[in-house]
């Protein structure tokens, strides 16, 4: 995801209501999201499909590391030599 141009990516809820194609449009090309704001707030978010997997990817991945760093720092974890062996008893020969 690019990085977001505040004088460019953050818009009304009415604007965005009465162009939505427009920003559909703008989203898609920029790879940037769009902030809608309503009575000068962040309401919502608009950012296209392949971006909003991207990060759910990004979110699953950091989650994974975060959960095998508090596992290793409760003496869980095993050491590289061993799983080194337990990886090549399961790949094929």
């Amino acid at each position: 995801m690019q990085k977001l141009k505040i004088d460019q990516d953050i818009r009304p809820m009415s604007e965005v209501r009465n162009g939505m194609a427009s920003f559909i449009k703008h989203v898609h090309d920029t790879k940037r999201p769009v902030i809608i704001t309503k009575r000068g707030k962040g309401v919502a978010v608009l950012l296209s499909a392949n971006e909003f997997e991207a990060m759910q990817e990004k979110i699953e991945l950091l989650s994974d590391i975060q959960t095998s760093l508090n596992q290793l720092g409760k003496g869980a974890g095993i050491s590289h030599k061993d799983a080194k062996k337990k990886l090549l008893k399961r790949v094929p020969k």
